[in-house]
């Protein structure tokens, strides 16, 4: 009895990496990182750098003096301070629309019981198959009739219509990780749905949120198609078509390119850095129950 006892715990006790094994796997790891690390690198040199620098072959890695007016000029000579303005008010307002929403239609989905709600839920999901280029020119013309061009409507309040397929998929697949039992412990006390939404799933489903809102961020900061399409003013435009804009009146401003797309690149590592705990713990924990 105690040999059986023994082979069992054998044979569930954790295997010891062999000490070669590591030291490769960290190798590959430094090396992918280093690799991974080096347009970053680059980037931030040469926005120090002068015209001479940045032009010099072979390359000059480090910049000396470095220049810290490409910065200044940056909203000196251009309206960055407009870009980055219109930048975060598109951003924080899509976010919250595309959270909210996609947690709602998450919350039916996943916990509310309706006929043909796996069937609708299919659908729904189907969508992320269409590409966003066959819907343009429709939309377009939607938004044209509304009068909306020219105004950050086309891009805020299409947020606040189920938040999109994917979304409401990642936080659908969370949802149904947290016990139904606080529902019906819910509802014995006299709490209604949008109680049980608002003050029980949602607090629970802060990794799930939050990687949501990190991956909406990322893509509404960096987003270049849809402000090119629906804004024509230059005081309206964002940091993604402010960068194109530098490039095309300064072609040869290597420098001040480069400070743009630094200064425009740190603000989503800042926010990936702060929440990239809850960010992996919602893409982890989604995916455990279908």
């Amino acid at each position: 009895m105690t040999t059986l006892k023994l082979d069992s715990q054998l044979k569930h006790a954790p295997r010891r990496r062999d000490p070669g094994t590591s030291w490769v796997l960290y190798l590959i790891a430094i090396i992918l990182s280093v690799t991974f690390l080096f347009p970053l690198f680059w980037m931030a040199s040469t926005s120090l750098k002068t015209m001479e620098q940045a032009y010099a072959f072979p390359p000059i890695w480090l910049p000396h003096p470095i220049m810290w007016e490409n910065y200044v000029k940056l909203f000196t000579e251009l309206p960055f301070v407009t870009f980055t303005i219109n930048s975060v008010l598109i951003t924080v307002l899509n976010t919250l629309g595309v959270v909210f929403t996609s947690a709602l239609v998450a919350f039916g989905f996943s916990r509310l019981r309706a006929p043909g709600r796996d069937f609708f839920f299919v659908v729904v999901i189907s969508t992320i198959m269409l590409p966003a280029q066959v819907i343009l020119v429709p939309t377009f013309i939607l938004f044209k009739y509304l009068k909306w061009i020219n105004t950050i409507l086309p891009l805020v309040v299409p947020a606040y219509f189920g938040g999109g397929a994917f979304n409401i998929f990642l936080l659908r697949q969370f949802f149904t990780t947290i016990p139904y039992e606080y529902d019906e412990a819910a509802i014995m006390d006299g709490a209604g749905w949008f109680s049980i939404f608002w003050g029980i799933i949602l607090p629970l489903a802060k990794p799930a949120l939050a990687t949501v809102a990190v991956l909406n961020i990322v893509g509404v900061w960096t987003d270049f198609f849809g402000p090119l399409i629906y804004l024509n003013d230059l005081n309206k435009m964002t940091l993604a078509v402010g960068l194109a804009f530098l490039r095309g009146q300064h072609s040869t401003a290597l420098t001040l390119l480069m400070a743009g797309s630094m200064f425009a690149t740190l603000p989503v590592l800042i926010i990936f850095f702060l929440a990239q705990r809850y960010f992996v713990e919602g893409i982890q924990l989604s995916g455990l129950k279908g």
